[in-house]
This record gives C-alpha cells, sequence and structure tokens, in this order.
C-alpha cells in the first residue's frame, strides 16, 4: 500500500466529486465501488504495460500516458455540472443560498475531536506501513538474490487484486457493521503482517502475508473518505479536513523511510519489522479508544462529533 502523488490530488477530488453526486445512504456503497475500480484499473494498466513493451518497445509505453490522460479527461467531461451539487460536496448537508456564509470557522478542523483522533492515528498507520514494501523488497533480494524482481511483483499484485473485493465489501458493510469496527480491521491487518514478516524467509510465505496489504487497503480506500465525510457534515470544510490529512498522511510516510532505514542498518529486519508492528498497534489502540462510530443515526452522530464550545 504505497501511495504516489497522485493520491494526494486526484483522490480527494473525485472524493469530494463522488460526495455531490452521492446520496448520504448510499454514499459508502459508492466510495467502495470507486476504491475497487481504482485498484483494478492499476493492474489493467500494470499488465498493458507489460504487454506493450513485450510488443514493441519499452519506449512505447511512455505513450500511455498521454493516451489515458486524453481518456480520463473525456470521462471528467462526461459529467453534467448540474449533477454535482458543490455545496454537498464541501460538507454542507442541504444546498441554499446561506448555505455559503456558513461555513465553520477554519479551528474547527482543531477542535473536531474525530477528526484529530483520525488524523493521530492514520498517521502512525502510514508512518509503520510506508516503509514495509521497500524493506520487503531487500529481504527478499538477501534471500533470493536475482529473481528479487519478479517477487516484489507478485507482492504487489497480490494485494491490489485482494484490495478490490475489500472494498467491495466494505462499501456494501458499511452502514450495517460500522465505520469504526471495520477501521478497526483495516489497521489491525497491519501490525499482523509487520510482525508476521519475521517468522520466515520463505518467497511462498512473505508474498502470501500482502493479503494483509490488500485488506488494509481495500479498507482504508473506503473508509477514510466516508468517515471524513461523517465527521466534517454540515461544517462545509470537507476538501479542507481532507488536504490536512493527506498532507500529514505525507509527512508521517516520508519520515518512516529514514527512521526504518536507520533501524535495519543498527539492528536488522526483524528488529524493524517489530518496531513497524508496534506502532501499528498504537495506531490501532488510538482508533480503539478514542475514535467515535460516525455511522450512527443522526442525532448520535451529533453527540459524537460535536465541536467543544
Amino acid at each position: 500500500m504505497s501511495p504516489g502523488s497522485e493520491v494526494h490530488t486526484i483522490a480527494p477530488t473525485v472524493a469530494a466529486i463522488t460526495l455531490g453526486m452521492t446520496p448520504q445512504q448510499v454514499l459508502p456503497a459508492r466510495l467502495g465501488r470507486n476504491a475497487a475500480f481504482d485498484r483494478a484499473g492499476n493492474i489493467f494498466i500494470a499488465v498493458l504495460a507489460g504487454l506493450v513493451g513485450w510488443a514493441f518497445s519499452q519506449r512505447a509505453v511512455f505513450y500511455l500516458v498521454p493516451f489515458f490522460a486524453v481518456l480520463t479527461t473525456l470521462a471528467v467531461l462526461s459529467i453534467p455540472a448540474h449533477a454535482i451539487d458543490h455545496d454537498r460536496a464541501r460538507g454542507f448537508v442541504h444546498s441554499s443560498a446561506t448555505d455559503h456564509e456558513h461555513a465553520a470557522r477554519w479551528r474547527v478542523l482543531l477542535e473536531r475531536r474525530p477528526l484529530l483522533v483520525l488524523m493521530a492515528a492514520n498517521a502512525l498507520f502510514h508512518f509503520a506501513n510506508a516503509p514495509m514494501l521497500p524493506l520487503l523488497g531487500q529481504k527478499l533480494a538477501l534471500a533470493h538474490p536475482g529473481v528479487e524482481t519478479a517477487f516484489i511483483s507478485a507482492c504487489i499484485i497480490t494485494a491490489q487484486v485482494v484490495t478490490i473485493p475489500t472494498a467491495l465489501l466494505v462499501g456494501w458493510k458499511a452502514n450495517s457493521w460500522g465505520r469504526k469496527s471495520l477501521l478497526l480491521i483495516g489497521f489491525g491487518a497491519l501490525p499482523v503482517r509487520a510482525a508476521l514478516f519475521t517468522v520466515s524467509d520463505n518467497e511462498v510465505w512473505l508474498v502470501s502475508l500482502q493479503v494483509l496489504d490488500g485488506v488494509a487497503a481495500g479498507t482504508l480506500d473506503a473508509l477514510i473518505p466516508l468517515v471524513l465525510a461523517d465527521v466534517m457534515r454540515g461544517t462545509g470544510r470537507y476538501n479542507a479536513a481532507r488536504g490536512v490529512l493527506g498532507t500529514v498522511q505525507g509527512i508521517a510516510g516520508s519520515l518512516s523511510n529514514a527512521a526504518a532505514g536507520f533501524l535495519v542498518v543498527s539492528t536488522g529486519y526483524s528488529a524493524t519489522f517489530l518496531a513497524l508492528s508496534t506502532v501499528g498497534v498504537v495506531a490501532w489502540l488510538v482508533l480503539l479508544a478514542a475514535m467515535p462510530e460516525t455511522g450512527r443515526s443522526a442525532g448520535a452522530r451529533k453527540t459524537a462529533l460535536a465541536t467543544p464550545g
């Protein structure tokens, strides 16, 4: 689960458009489908790039970028402007001429406790998760020199494939099972995976553990924009909250690579994986102890998400 720079630009925009086009009750299913299509697209383009490179040349692969950029632009332009409720896309409950004058003050980003809890847990999660695949690649290279590239490809494909049904299931069950329980499942997959990496250097074992990465990725891909929509509903600051969350996530992920590199050099791979697992456990405990269930009835949600003062 290694998000690139596009995750911090396109994904929030798509989430906001989805929020503006989708009624609250069916939003979980729509976000789950979004995440599933996203990962399916990753698999499709990886296979297509491989086929184009094999059939023509490696240079030909780069022509796929402008080709699919044009297709993406056409897809976006096909969305009727009137189909998007821009007030709802910002986190307002209703559309009216006065909604624009009642957006919450910017300090709501610091005062809304569930948002702070989610940001802290998400930062810890990505601090633990970001170096995981690079470290796994190094571990495979040491244990199986010469074939590590094939194994890393298998790791990525395994996670991507598992992400698709996971995201669909999360979108389907988010209303009935609750957001918090599903978040705990997604967050819990990370420390288990990191700890199990220390058990064996067997390539089948290590690749198989990427199933847990797919569970975590599929769960968070579908739930993070959904929980944010719950938390920021009625404030008009949904997109600002998504931007802050993405910024904190990016900082945590960047710092973790340096920290993990230092730990590997000084303590070895097993100790580093266990340290990352511990950080993942802390993220899980933060959610368990401090995050409310945001998918409740309207009255209970208002109490749970109330801003102090």
